[in-house]
């Protein structure tokens, strides 16, 4: 598994903002269920952490809904910058 592979010019972009923004956190979220899904290759029956990554899953997909009732175009961004798939459900 290799630590902090993910994403590197973003996260130095992303120090500067406000930790507490909606993109701050899906930024986190995201590396975070990255990392997570790259240590399912090596350990698929880890069961407990396929907990937390569903959680976080769950928890990115909130933030992404609520920004996308909010501000459309920041949401289109970030899902472009971040390579994520865009809800069906909204």
């Amino acid at each position: 598994m290799v630590k902090n592979a993910f994403i590197p010019v973003i996260s130095q972009e992303k120090k500067e903002e406000n930790p507490g923004s909606v993109e701050f956190q899906v930024f986190k979220f995201t590396t975070r269920i990255r990392r997570l899904t790259s240590h399912f290759e090596l350990h698929r029956k880890d069961y407990l952490s396929q907990r937390g990554l569903r959680k976080i899953l769950g928890k990115r997909q909130r933030l992404l809904s609520y920004l996308s009732k909010k501000d459309g175009i920041r949401y289109k961004k970030l899902i472009n910058l971040f390579d994520i798939r865009e809800s069906q459900i909204r």
